[in-house]
Parts: C-alpha cells; structure tokens; sequence
C-alpha cells in the first residue's frame, strides 16, 4: 500500500493564510517546495493540485478551495478520477488535542468534531484514510475553538508547529511508502 493523494485542509484565499486552521495547507506547500512540484488550480477538482516525485513514488498534492467544511468533494472527486483509494490517501489537518510541536499519524478514526474531516468522511463514504495530525494546542474553552482556529498562532508556537512540520517532512518517505508503525516511533516518541 502506497499513498498516492496527500491532501492539506484549509481554507482558500491570503486572509486565512496565516491561521492555524491552515496547517494542513502549509504541509502540503512545504512538500511541494521539498519535492519541486508546483500548484495549479483545477477547477474539476475544485481545488490546487501539484504533482511530486518521492523516490520511486508519483504523489499527487492538493488545496480543496471549498473552504474547510466542504473539504470532501475536493477529495472526492480527485480521487474518483484517478481511482485512488480511501487508504491510499493522507489527509493533513490541524489537532486541537495535540500541543504544538507534535504530529502524530493515525490510520481510520472519527472526525473529533473536525468539520473538514467530517466532510472528508462522508463524501469518501469511509473512515479508512490516513491523516497527519499537526497539533496547534487548544483554547481552554470550547466556545472559543473556532475563534482560535481561525487566528494565528503566536510566534512561539508558530515555531513549535514549524518543528512538527519539518519533522513530519523528514518521514514522508516512510509515509508514502506505508510504513506507518516506523514512523509512529518516530513521530510519537518526540514529545
């Protein structure tokens, strides 16, 4: 098993750049930049897509520009056209349960009140992807989640989450590659 589609959520557009709910986004152009691949807006797919080269692998990248909560069609429709299958697919999202600095890899799972993974699962129809899990730390108070989400990290955690990418960055080879429990270890014993 290969992983064939890495897909970033956030949402479009300079104003929500910046914010932590974007993290899925920042991955996915990082790897773009590692890897020489360049975005390109595909209306069909209603979203940006890059194509990259990992040693041995073809991976194709892509920015659903529905705006997080509607994440899924993106998704959905790349891989139906392509034939990709939910667990050939890596979503990369942001983690309110997990501190900034850490990423860990999960295979399957719920949405955890995540609205583009919830999107995700029901136009995939299936739970059974990959996600990438880039923790930004949590408010304190659930009312404030989405005010939070939706507004920059400071710079000592911008740069705790910059760990957490370059480190995810570091594995994608063993991820591509399904090597999930080598990079668990990895990932996992950093905190």
């Amino acid at each position: 098993m290969t992983i064939r589609l890495i897909v970033g959520l956030g949402n479009p557009g300079k104003g929500y750049q910046s914010y932590r709910h974007n993290v899925g986004f920042w991955f996915c152009e990082a790897l773009a930049h590692l890897y020489t691949g360049h975005f390109k807006k595909e209306a069909k797919f209603l979203g940006e897509v890059a194509q990259i080269n990992i040693p041995g692998c073809s991976v194709r990248l892509l920015k659903p520009t529905t705006f997080m909560n509607c994440s899924g069609q993106s998704i959905q429709s790349i891989a139906n056209f392509y034939q990709i299958n939910a667990d050939e697919i890596l979503v990369v999202h942001d983690e309110l349960d997990i501190s900034p600095g850490i990423a860990k890899i999960k295979s399957g799972g719920g949405h955890g009140g995540h609205n583009g993974l919830r999107d995700t699962i029901k136009a995939l129809d299936t739970k059974a992807f990959h996600r990438l899990r880039i923790g930004i730390g949590h408010p304190d108070d659930k009312s404030q989640v989405a005010n939070f989400v939706l507004h920059a990290p400071s710079k000592g955690e911008l740069e705790k989450i910059q760990d957490a990418l370059s480190d995810s960055l570091q594995v994608i080879e063993g991820m591509i590659k399904g090597n999930f429990d080598k990079v668990m270890k990895t990932l996992h014993t950093k905190e």
